[in-house]
């Protein structure tokens, strides 16, 4: 089990950095920016919106991180 989830106001970079698996999830959908500096300073979410994503899709990436993640726990 994860030591704790990934939540959308994590910061993207410690995400990326603790979460290995949910970094292939984040490249899968198009989120090639897990490495530029505004992964340091801005949150999963807002992220993911600057990406497009919706709530929707928001959610359903936060699912999937967190089943890869428990996963490589």
């Amino acid at each position: 089990m994860a030591k704790e989830k990934i939540t959308r106001d994590m910061p993207l970079a410690e995400v990326v950095h603790k979460y290995p698996a949910a970094a292939d999830i984040l490249m899968s959908e198009g989120i090639h920016c897990i490495g530029c500096m505004a992964s340091h300073f801005e949150n999963l979410e807002e992220g993911l919106m600057a990406h497009g994503k919706d709530e929707k899709e928001i959610i359903d990436l936060l699912k999937r991180m967190n089943k890869a993640a428990e996963k490589k726990a």
